[in-house]
């Protein structure tokens, strides 16, 4: 997230930073489950550099969702400080 603090965002952009930490996600499992299918096929195939690559892919995607994952807890902890809810 950029300089701001949490505590200093609008209710609207606390809400579009929720929504780009859940499209986050879909496009995170996007990926891991297209590398995974990489895996199988040059498995499959043959062993050769397509094979372990991915797994540097999925490694950081899930180093990087660990992070998300604590900063979309203290979204969540703002928002019900503020008693707001996912819609406005």
């Amino acid at each position: 997230m950029t300089d701001k603090k949490i505590a200093d965002l609008s209710d609207k952009e606390l809400l579009q930073q929720m929504n780009k930490l859940r499209n986050g996600k879909i496009i995170d499992s996007l990926i891991i489950g297209f590398s995974m299918g990489v895996v199988v096929y040059s498995a499959v195939n043959g062993f050769n550099i397509f094979t372990l690559s991915p797994f540097l892919i999925v490694y950081l995607i899930v180093k990087n969702s660990k992070n998300n994952k604590i900063l979309e807890g203290e979204i969540k902890k703002e928002m019900e400080s503020r008693r707001l809810t996912k819609k406005i």
